[in-house]
């Protein structure tokens, strides 16, 4: 299945150029937006939730780097498109995958994007022997440590939360594990009668650890070991008639 993926800059032939390479030379991407802006960015990211985000640094009003600040715990790849080389260090600063200037090749492109291709394989093949791990009934998941992998069962986790491309995962016990797949394989992995993604960057095992819902607190879901959880805006309603159903 390709990557979703989206476009930002305001340049409206730089984006219209750069999709044309991406459809003709990169199947295994998939181009579901273009953005003129951050701003208009912000908003087809949080609704379309893309794999790779194509970034052009020098815009008006906010530069790229603004955008990624917006996202501390960001779940896509990035690739920088510029044509300003002094943004090199900085954008690598960014975590970015790569670092294209304008007027982009297809070599370099292309080169990008078997970059990006390669961290999703190793992704879906450390998936796979998880899958393989874990037991059938969905009661337990498996994290990959340095020496191998450990099963924890579903009753123990409280919450899961977004760091850049990996997880933490916090323990009823207060201990926590850091997983080294991003916080969207464990959304697709966790049995979701469980658990609940209520924000791009947290995951809440809803049936044994959420305590209670507070609007006064900023819309937060309290957990039973007192941790406030952010419940996002767009979530709010299927957030609470999830809650309601227990």
């Amino acid at each position: 299945m390709a990557l979703k993926t989206i476009i930002v800059d305001d340049e409206m032939n730089a984006r219209e150029n750069l999709k044309i390479l991406v459809d003709e030379f990169c199947p295994e991407l998939e181009v579901v937006g273009l953005a003129a802006s951050v701003a208009e960015a912000r908003k087809l990211i949080d609704e379309e939730d893309p794999e790779v985000v194509f970034l052009d640094i020098a815009m008006p009003n906010e530069d790229g780097f603004s955008l990624l600040e917006s996202y501390e715990n960001r779940d896509f790849s990035v690739i920088f498109t510029t044509a300003y080389n002094e943004y090199a260090l900085k954008a690598f600063k960014a975590d970015a995958i790569d670092y294209l200037e304008k007027p982009i090749s297809i070599e370099d492109l292309q080169k990008a994007v078997e970059k990006i291709m390669r961290i999703h394989t190793i992704m879906d093949e450390s998936e796979l022997e998880e899958k393989m791990a874990a037991d059938q009934d969905n009661d337990r998941i498996s994290v990959p440590t340095r020496d191998g992998f450990i099963i924890i069962k579903n009753e123990e986790i409280t919450y899961l939360e977004a760091s850049d491309n990996y997880t933490m995962i916090y323990m009823s016990d207060g201990s926590r594990h850091l997983s080294s797949k991003n916080i969207k394989v464990y959304e697709e992995k966790l049995n979701a009668n469980v658990f609940y993604r209520t924000h791009k960057s947290y995951i809440v095992n809803v049936e044994h650890h959420l305590k209670e819902f507070s609007r006064k607190e900023g819309n937060m879901a309290v957990l039973d070991n007192g941790k406030m959880v952010p419940v996002a805006r767009r979530k709010m309603t299927d957030f609470l008639d999830r809650i309601n159903t227990f």
